[in-house]
């Protein structure tokens, strides 16, 4: 399997999880954070937003950081998520080469 194709089958399996995709579209909601702060969400505001457990988010974040879809940047003791918008372009080109 070429890497495009290992990569769009990562992704696919991280996405195919509709709360993973909620996720995904809560992180791109403008000024939806807890703090009004532009460098992305942190576990209790996607808690709140997608109404699943902290261990639950936590679990569902490390599949979206592991796909590369999300980037995760620790401040203190927070740590803030934001999407990876340029992954999930590569993967649309990527998608549209092996389909």
């Amino acid at each position: 399997m070429a890497s495009s194709d290992h990569s769009v089958k990562r992704v696919l399996q991280a996405v195919a999880d509709p709360t993973r995709r909620r996720i995904l579209q809560v992180l791109k909601e403008r000024g939806s954070n807890s703090n009004d702060r532009s460098s992305g969400l942190c576990a209790s505001d996607i808690e709140q937003k997608v109404k699943v457990a902290q261990p639950t988010v936590s679990h569902h974040m490390r599949v979206l950081k592991n796909a590369g879809l999300i980037e995760a940047k620790k401040q203190g003791q927070w740590i803030w998520y934001r999407r990876n918008e340029r992954a999930i372009a590569e993967f649309a080109r990527n998608l549209r080469d092996v389909l």
